[in-house]
């Protein structure tokens, strides 16, 4: 994601051992991830387990099996990760090569961390309760609570270790206040790209609110009669990050409001672009998968929506990219 390799590490101490904090977080991580890794690996052994008769996932399983694997490779990252960012060695790993993945993880997984418990929460003191269409069972109720209940403690455990990391190994690249001499590092591509992301950010964020509050603009027959309180959380989450992702991005680059941190502004743009970003190549990949039923195909409004995330996403990301690299130039 950015070009920051040419900034010199600082040297690992011989003998380097993580303090008692770190290790823990990074045992965490790794649990977290066992119930889902096991899982998958069970599923694509062609077992069963939290999956009731008759759900759709047994319907198509060459292509569950393939998705099933590409998510154990996935999760296996997380673990290569917490390493990474524990080890001697990991200090001296590249900057770029390290920052694509915790992008995309950050991307991928803040949604879950902040979205499953509201939308929880939301579930509780409505009494909503998950719409279903008849007949077509998904998943057991348990295994929405084991694998996301591991999604947010990977979530939680991986983003502290890398803001412990970075901030031992690049912390004085984001110090100081947006206002101050040593903040004006925004070059002419921010200024375009930021602007432009903006600019795309309209469409997916005024369908994402029109969703929330309830319009049925653009949506499927299906879509609508599955409504519940998840999908209202989810699309308000969804514009929410929307417009955290355009506002913090455009203070990094106008360098506006002057008191505020850096790197307040600089944590903020990346992770909302991430979750836009990721978010919208996934849900994109999603919607571009073959369907034979015609009730469950993706329509055009909703595609539009995922592509338009993704867009945005990417545009902004770049914009913190360049942000940082012009930061590395200078230091």
């Amino acid at each position: 994601m950015t070009r920051t390799a040419s900034l010199p590490a600082p040297a690992p101490a011989a003998g380097h051992r993580p303090g008692a904090v770190r290790r823990a977080l990074r045992a965490t991580a790794i649990l977290a991830c066992l119930p889902y890794i096991s899982l998958k690996v069970a599923w694509v052994a062609g077992g069963e387990l939290g999956i009731p008769a008759g759900s759709v996932l047994l319907e198509r399983r060459e292509l569950m099996a393939i998705a099933n694997a590409v998510s154990v490779v996935a999760d296996v990252l997380v673990v290569v990760l917490a390493l990474l960012l524990t080890q001697a060695w990991g200090r001296r790993f590249p900057a770029w090569l390290l920052a694509l993945p915790m992008w995309a993880a950050t991307g991928l997984l803040t949604p879950i961390v902040t979205g499953y418990p509201a939308q929880l929460a939301v579930a509780l003191l409505t009494g909503d309760r998950k719409a279903a269409a008849p007949g077509e069972p998904f998943l057991d109720d348990w295994v929405f609570g084991v694998v996301y209940g591991g999604f947010i403690l990977q979530g939680l455990a991986l983003g502290t270790l890398f803001a412990l990391y970075a901030r031992d190994r690049w912390g004085r690249l984001w110090r100081g206040r947006l206002g101050e001499p040593s903040a004006r590092t925004s070059g002419p591509g921010s200024r375009a790209l930021a602007p432009a992301g903006a600019v795309v950010a309209l469409v997916p964020a005024a369908l994402h609110l029109l969703w929330a509050a309830g319009s049925t603009t653009g949506l499927s027959a299906r879509r609508i009669a599955e409504r519940d309180s998840d999908f209202h959380v989810l699309e308000a989450e969804r514009f929410g990050f929307v417009v955290a992702a355009v506002a913090f991005t455009l203070f990094l680059v106008l360098r506006r409001p002057a008191r505020l941190r850096v790197r307040t502004t600089l944590a903020l743009a990346w992770t909302a672009s991430a979750a836009v970003g990721c978010w919208g190549a996934y849900m994109s990949l999603v919607a571009l998968l073959p369907e034979s039923d015609p009730t469950k195909q993706v329509p055009g409004l909703v595609q539009l929506s995922y592509a338009g995330d993704m867009i945005t996403g990417f545009l902004l990301a770049a914009c913190v990219a360049l942000f940082l690299r012009r930061r590395s130039a200078g230091a």
